[in-house]
């Protein structure tokens, strides 16, 4: 198991880099989203809704990975993979977290009433990066 080093947490979680997030389908195709992302204890996570082509991949196969890219040092990046683990728990306190991160707002703008928000931690397996000189 990989883990993220200090810089590399602070990295995702300080900063409002989107990052790319890749599932797989089920023909095994990478499929790949831009997301808002965070780091917290060690987990990368974003948040989606159920019924979402990112859940329904996960759901039907765990293994994902995410980078994110500094928007203006193509040289400075971290990229995460491993198994994926989906929650309700805390999803919409997370949204609007991310919301205050990406928008700074308050609360996540877009909701729809009948959307489940879902979160999607990722456990490090596989820690790859550039720039950090660590």
């Amino acid at each position: 198991m990989s883990q993220l080093t200090e810089k590399q947490r602070e990295f995702i979680a300080e900063n409002p880099y989107a990052g790319t997030a890749t599932t797989l389908r089920q023909d095994g195709s990478p499929h790949n989203t831009i997301v808002w992302v965070d780091a917290e204890d060690g987990v990368v996570t974003f948040n989606t809704a159920v019924g979402r082509a990112k859940e329904r991949h996960l759901r039907e196969d765990p293994r994902a990975a995410i980078t994110v890219v500094h928007p203006e040092n193509a040289y400075r990046w971290v990229s995460v993979s491993g198994p994926a683990e989906l929650t309700t728990e805390g999803a919409d306190e997370q949204i609007d977290h991310l919301a205050k991160k990406y928008l700074g707002k308050d609360e996540y703008p877009w909701r729809s009433p009948t959307e489940q928000r879902i979160t999607v931690k990722i456990r490090p397996e596989r820690v790859d990066a550039y720039g950090f000189h660590e």
